[in-house]
């Protein structure tokens, strides 16, 4: 038997063609439609005898720099290789034919910024960029070290380190302040692709909906997520979204 075909509520439709403010999550699902792997997917081969904590943690970095970075690089090449998919590109579509929009991802490979969105909050940093360890600044002007060795900040000399949050860092303040602000503001929220068990994320369709806004979620499975939503679309991503935005935008 093949899947059931997949029905855009009417009342939907309805809500998100009125909207003037709409904000979306994303998490990994969306990403893994473009071939991206989870960070526990990418332990394959020579990873796969390290715990996560051994690969991205400050601790971690600052007892061996090189391995943490040479696991960084090779999960850069990894996002290199993809392209956004409909999901991505969905997404896009959509903050361009409303008013107010804000796109909170989980997801590191800056994949929603090449399909074109705009107005993105990278909740967990951007795995293309690097900061210096010490200061935090973001280096635009980079390359690979020669000797066996992570780069050094041009500036202080400190080993440069990826540009993501590391188990047992805070969310940059500052996005996870514009997510916030965007679902307690939005009238609609998109949940797409996450499992929304990871906190403080996971509070966002919680706060939108206590300030009124419509929770919709985009998900092939059940998540804690699914009993609170209003409704509730199940497919990937790729499928769902294209044909949300064509429903309520049509060309």
């Amino acid at each position: 038997m093949g899947s059931p075909a997949l029905v855009i509520p009417g009342d939907l439709v309805a809500a998100l063609r009125a909207a003037r403010d709409v904000a979306v999550l994303t998490g990994a699902g969306v990403s893994a439609e473009s071939g991206v792997p989870t960070f526990r997917d990418a332990q394959q081969g020579l990873w796969a005898q390290f715990d996560p904590r051994e690969l991205a943690t400050p601790a971690a970095f600052a007892r061996n720099p090189k391995r943490v970075w040479d696991w960084y690089a090779m999960r850069r090449e990894m996002v290199a290789r993809v392209a956004p998919n409909p999901a991505h590109f969905a997404l896009a579509e959509l903050e361009r034919r409303v008013p107010a929009f804000l796109l909170a991802t989980q997801n590191v490979d800056g994949l929603h910024q090449r399909a074109g969105s705009v107005r993105v909050v990278e909740l967990h940093g951007n795995i293309t960029r690097v900061r210096c360890a010490d200061e935090g600044t973001v280096v635009a002007q980079w390359c690979e070290p020669a000797d066996a060795l992570p780069p050094r900040c041009p500036a202080c000399g400190a080993f440069l380190r990826p540009d993501v949050v590391w188990f047992e860092e805070m969310l940059p303040a500052d996005a996870l302040a514009a997510a916030e602000d965007a679902a307690r503001r939005c009238e609609v929220l998109i949940v797409a692709g996450t499992s929304a068990e990871v906190y403080p994320a996971a509070a966002l369709p919680a706060q939108a909906q206590r300030a009124g806004a419509l929770v919709v979620e985009v998900n092939p499975n059940e998540t804690p997520l699914s009993a609170d939503a209003d409704h509730v679309l199940r497919g990937p991503a790729g499928v769902v979204l294209p044909a949300l935005v064509a429903a309520a935008f049509p060309r």
